[in-house]
């Protein structure tokens, strides 16, 4: 896909070298970020792609928002991110409503019609067999979208998945033909999966799901906050996949990811003290 906007140079390219210079380029296929659009009109969101567009991959129109576009403007909306280059959806809480009304295939249907390139597959609120949960994603990869995604983890906090189940779930997952797995994280990034009801990582579920799973970079994790982008970036670089970022948030998370804002200059600065790595000559 070709993007609405070639770029050929940055505004201070030849100056100043990114701190952490092994961040991958777009199109990229591990260290993305996926974008949270909770009801972004055509110019915000062709203002987003064209200041930020080199920096999003993926445009998640979350819970059931796509409902209440007019058919016309969600097509134009999908083509636009689509000229860029971006792979964009619909959330996996439609998808949820979809099988309780038994209109599954009426779905994919429409999704391909208006042009989405993926679709999600979670089961966030309701309950789905594991079997089944198999066959969706099989049906999802069988309609030729660019992209298939699945979620694990429950939206409620009354609803915790025991951990054993989320790494197996995961893992079908991926045999089942899921590109990447989403961690949920809900929009707040309080209380669920690896969050406690702060926000902060529960240490011992994320290095527990990093340690059972086969692909720790076929992750996505839903990170709202920026001490949680923080926090991920440092464990796992600047090439770890995230998720519902919000669209204002973009550039900073990228200058997260590279060094080069405070918290992740900081341990550049450590490497260079320390002589890891030494700056060019002047």
């Amino acid at each position: 896909m070709t993007r609405g906007r070639e770029i050929t140079d940055k505004a201070w390219d030849g100056i100043l070298d990114f701190p952490h210079a092994d961040r991958v380029p777009a199109p990229r296929r591990r260290g993305m970020t996926m974008v949270i659009d909770k009801g972004t009109g055509l110019t915000d969101t062709r203002d987003l792609l064209e200041l930020a567009g080199d920096y999003v991959d993926q445009i998640k129109l979350t819970f059931g928002t796509s409902a209440f576009y007019t058919t016309r403007l969600l097509k134009q909306k999908i083509e636009l991110v689509k000229s860029y280059g971006v792979d964009i959806f619909p959330g996996g809480t439609f998808l949820e409503l979809a099988v309780l009304q038994g209109k599954l295939s009426e779905y994919l249907a429409r999704a391909q019609d208006l042009g989405f390139t993926g679709v999600e597959v979670s089961d966030g609120t309701i309950s789905i067999a594991d079997g089944d949960r198999r066959r969706i994603i099989e049906r999802a990869r069988a309609c030729g979208f660019d992209l298939v995604v699945s979620e694990v983890g429950k939206k409620d906090p009354r609803d915790r998945v025991p951990d054993l189940h989320l790494w197996t779930q995961v893992e079908n997952d991926f045999q089942s033909g899921s590109d990447f797995v989403i961690v949920e994280g809900r929009e707040s990034g309080e209380g669920v999966v690896i969050y406690d009801e702060d926000g902060c990582i529960i240490e011992d579920e994320l290095e527990g799901m990093v340690s059972h799973v086969s692909d720790p970079s076929r992750l996505m994790w839903e990170a709202p906050n920026k001490s949680q982008q923080q926090a991920l970036i440092l464990r796992f670089g600047p090439n770890v996949n995230l998720g519902n970022v919000g669209p204002p948030d973009v550039l900073a998370l990228e200058a997260l990811r590279v060094g080069l804002r405070g918290d992740t200059l900081r341990l550049y600065f450590q490497q260079v003290v320390n002589g890891s790595m030494p700056l060019p000559s002047a």
